[in-house]
């Protein structure tokens, strides 16, 4: 089952579903070909050295533990870092080995702040910092799309307010339909 469907209550969709934005993954890229040709140059310039396969076992171990830390981890880091709207939470999971998660309900969400660098504007990221009623700010960062991220939860949240804004009885019920008006009375009487 993908994440996050075995955490969903009745009646809740995802809306939105993300990993990291890709600038995440230039520099493992980048890594994977100075290890790999790096590696290779290295092998071909010693082969004609007396010791010549020592060092390429050498280097072949080192340019492996580079790929492996450098490259594989950063890929699984980003594979398995979702950033998750519904209908009624924001979801957060991050974690290989370790695992940390966070799920908010829309009706704490209090405030919501964004941060772009240069280069975010360029290429399309930054990072969303949510406050909530009961925990610390949790800022996401590397949000893909960051803009229709935002609107997409302005709107979530609105509509969740909406659904349970208090009736006129004091309690808690479905609120107005969009557009409408609620009723005014004219003052008692005395009053």
């Amino acid at each position: 089952m993908a994440y996050p469907d075995n955490l969903l209550s009745r009646g809740e969709k995802v809306v939105l579903h993300k990993h990291p934005h890709w600038k995440v993954l230039i520099l493992p890229a980048v890594l994977f070909v100075v290890f790999i040709g790096g590696g290779s140059a290295l092998a071909a310039v010693l082969r004609h050295w007396q010791y010549h396969s020592i060092a390429w076992i050498v280097i072949g171990v080192i340019a492996l533990l580079g790929l492996i830390f450098f490259t594989v981890v950063p890929l699984i880091r980003w594979r398995t870092e979702h950033f998750v709207i519904t209908n009624f939470h924001v979801f957060f999971r991050t974690g290989i080995l370790h695992r940390r998660e966070h799920q908010i309900p829309l009706g704490h969400i209090q405030n919501m702040e964004t941060s772009v660098s240069f280069w975010g504007r360029l290429l399309g990221y930054g990072s969303l910092i949510v406050e909530s009623a009961a925990d610390q700010p949790l800022e996401f960062e590397n949000v893909a799309s960051l803009p229709k991220v935002q609107s997409t939860l302005n709107q979530l949240i609105m509509d969740d307010r909406n659904r349970y804004q208090i009736g006129s009885d004091g309690l808690p019920g479905p609120g107005p339909g969009p557009g409408v008006q609620p009723a005014r009375y004219p003052p008692a009487p005395g009053v």
